[in-house]
C-alpha cells in the first residue's frame, strides 16, 4: 500500500487551491497520487487550464484517465468539465456557482429529519437549515426568491453506509477487513466502523480521502442534475512551468 497523502500535503494543495494558485496547485500535487484527490483538485486543474497555464493539458489528460478508470459518482461531470477546458469537448451546459462541495456534501447527506438547507445561488454560500431558525436574516425579505436560493434535500446516511462497505474491498490488510466487516453490523455501524479505523493511522487517513472524494463527487451531480457545476478562478503568474511529473 502506498503512503498516499500527508497532512502536510494535502494542506498545501487545499492552500493552492484557496489561493487559486495555478503553479502552487502543480506544486502540491506532486505531493501524493492524484487519483486520491481528483475531485478536490478537478476544478483547480480544469480552471488552470481553462486560463491556458503551462502544463494544464498533460495534467488534464492525467485527470481524465484516472477519473474514467475510477468511475465515481460525479467523475464523469468533472471529466467533462476537464475536456471543456481543454478545448476537446464543449462546454456543459450548466450554469457556474462558486459553490463549496465540501460544504453541500454535508447539507445532502445530513439527517432527513434535522437537516437540509439551502445555496444562495448569488454567492454559493451553503446554509443549514437550521441557521433559518435562528431568526430572519437581512435578506428577509428574499428568503422566498426562487431566483435567489436553490434549496438542498437531506438523503441520509445510506450513501455513507455504502462508502464504507467499498473501501472494506481496498483493504488489503485480511484482519483488518474482517474487524470492519464485523463492525458494520447492527446499531452504532458508524462508530464502531471509525473506532476499528483509529488504530491505524494510515487507514484512517486513506478512508477519510476515499470517503471525501465519494461525498464530492455526489455533490457535484447532485448540483450538475440541478443545472450548476462548480466554478473556481485561477491566475496565470509569470512562471513556464509545466506539471512535473509525480505519483500517479
Amino acid at each position: 500500500m502506498d503512503e498516499g497523502w500527508g497532512e502536510d500535503g494535502l494542506r498545501a494543495l487545499r492552500g493552492a487551491l484557496h489561493a487559486q494558485d495555478g503553479v502552487a496547485l502543480f506544486a502540491a500535487l506532486r505531493r501524493g497520487p492524484v487519483r486520491e484527490v481528483l475531485q478536490l483538485a478537478g476544478d483547480g486543474v480544469a480552471g488552470a487550464a481553462a486560463q491556458g497555464l503551462p502544463g494544464t493539458a498533460e495534467l488534464a489528460a492525467l485527470f481524465l484517465g484516472a477519473l474514467q478508470e475510477r468511475g465515481f459518482r460525479g467523475d464523469e461531470e468533472l471529466a467533462d468539465r476537464l475536456r471543456a477546458a481543454t478545448g476537446d469537448a464543449a462546454v456543459p451546459l450548466l450554469r457556474p456557482l462558486a459553490v463549496d462541495l465540501e460544504m453541500l456534501a454535508m447539507l445532502l447527506e445530513g439527517d432527513p429529519a434535522e437537516s437540509g438547507g439551502r445555496i444562495d445561488l448569488s454567492t454559493g454560500e451553503c446554509r443549514p437549515a437550521f441557521t433559518d431558525e435562528l431568526g430572519p436574516g437581512p435578506e428577509a425579505e428574499e428568503d422566498d426568491d426562487p431566483e435567489r436560493w436553490l434549496y438542498v434535500p437531506a438523503l441520509g446516511s445510506r450513501a455513507g453506509y455504502r462508502d464504507m462497505e467499498l473501501f472494506i474491498e481496498e483493504v488489503e490488510d485480511v484482519a483488518l477487513a474482517d474487524r470492519l466487516r464485523i463492525a458494520m453490523g447492527g446499531r452504532g455501524t458508524f462508530r464502531r466502523f471509525r473506532d476499528v479505523l483509529a488504530g491505524d493511522e494510515r487507514f484512517w487517513s486513506r478512508y477519510h480521502r476515499f470517503r471525501d472524494e465519494r461525498q464530492r463527487g455526489r455533490a457535484r451531480a447532485w448540483l450538475a442534475e440541478e443545472g450548476y457545476c462548480p466554478h473556481i478562478t485561477f491566475f496565470v503568474g509569470p512562471s513556464s512551468t509545466s506539471y512535473p511529473s509525480g505519483p500517479v
